[in-house]
């Protein structure tokens, strides 16, 4: 043990001497190795290396606030027909998927038994009436008592309350188109017997068309009626127009939005109820706004800046902001017409620093 130990100083102390005889010799060369390598480096540090950027002149532009929402069509009419009354269907008298004007017969249940009554009552009515007649005479000459006169009188008002009775318990047996509109498909047969509860057909009116849609709460108290909208529909590129005629006032406590009802004329019925609509509100609209892309906007602690270029650099200006789109948002202060704004390289922007524009693009 004590062999090696003696051993390993002795190494260590050869090497140290060794250190001490040859560091003269080779000083200069590390020094110069050290110094070229600081030489090296310095130009890295401090050169100012030119940025390619994208520029955007600022022009005035005009600028809308849209609301975008999702809608449906719904018919500006529609109605389950069905009977007022139980019976069989004797007779129907429309087509499936025509149009029927507001009144027209479309169906008719057995109604016999009622025809028979009236007829009877009718006849009573004639008796009665005769009878009136002969009594007046004879009470004009004093020859019957008013009371007498009185009770012949009730006996033809009652007949007659009677016969209005039948007259409309026959109108119940028959089904009538409550409006102008197109009848859907029906569902019974001649011979089917039918109740209130059971549906005939469907009737619906879709001239003009509604759009029902929700909007947030926030925006409740600038819509009134009248207000404009556009819509559009899957499968077509055309932009319709319509406006609001009802605003309901309740909000929905769950989605806190609020449904409106839009009137599209339809004249030409190219549009079906159900169908999806994309809804499109213009709140506000400003003509001559300075407005940049959003994406060159730096978020800073004490608000927002931008870099525009000046004489070939960057530089920072604070900025305060309005009305945002999706892709635009306008500058209130801060910017003007003519200024040309750096969009692109944005986390690597600094003040001062040498900018070449590759290309410049026309704000629109």
């Amino acid at each position: 043990m004590n062999k090696k130990l003696r051993l390993t100083i002795t190494i260590l102390l050869i090497v140290f001497l060794a250190g001490i005889v040859l560091y003269p010799k080779y000083k200069p060369f590390l020094t110069k190795k050290m110094k070229g390598n600081s030489i090296g480096q310095e130009p890295i540090r401090q050169g100012q290396q030119k940025l390619n950027a994208i520029g955007f002149i600022i022009v005035p532009t005009q600028m809308s606030e849209l609301i975008n929402s999702t809608g449906t069509l719904r018919p500006d009419e529609e109605v389950d027909l069905s009977f007022e009354t139980s019976g069989k269907i004797v007779g129907i008298n429309f087509t499936e998927g025509t149009r029927v004007k507001k009144g027209d017969l479309l169906a008719k249940i057995n109604d016999l038994p009622l025809q028979a009554q009236l007829q009877k009552l009718q006849v009573q009515l004639k008796m009665a009436e005769a009878k009136e007649f002969r009594q007046r005479s004879l009470l004009d000459r004093d020859a019957i008592s008013q009371e007498s006169y009185d009770q012949v009188q009730t006996d033809v008002q009652s007949i007659n309350a009677d016969i209005n009775l039948i007259k409309a318990q026959i109108s119940m047996t028959e089904l009538r188109a409550p409006f102008d509109g197109i009848i859907g498909l029906r569902y019974l047969s001649e011979g089917s017997y039918a109740t209130p509860s059971t549906k005939i057909a469907k009737l619906i009116k879709i001239s003009p068309l509604k759009i029902e849609f929700s909007i947030p709460e926030k925006y409740a108290s600038e819509i009134k009626i009248g207000y404009p909208i556009t819509f559009s529909i899957d499968g077509s590129n055309q932009i319709f127009n319509a406006s609001v005629y009802a605003v309901d006032p309740k909000i929905d406590i769950e989605t806190r939005t609020i449904v409106l009802r839009a009137l599209y004329p339809n004249k030409n019925e190219e549009l079906k109820s159900g169908r999806y609509a994309g809804i499109t509100l213009e709140l506000s609209r400003i003509e001559n706004a300075v407005a940049v892309p959003t994406e060159a906007l730096i978020p800073q602690m004490d608000g927002v800046i931008v870099f525009i270029y000046t004489h070939g650099k960057a530089q920072s200006v604070k900025v305060s902001t309005g009305l945002r789109t999706e892709s635009k948002i306008q500058i209130t202060d801060g910017l003007k017409f003519g200024d040309t704004l750096i969009t692109s390289g944005i986390m690597q922007l600094r003040q001062n620093l040498p900018i070449v524009l590759d290309s410049l693009i026309v704000n629109k």
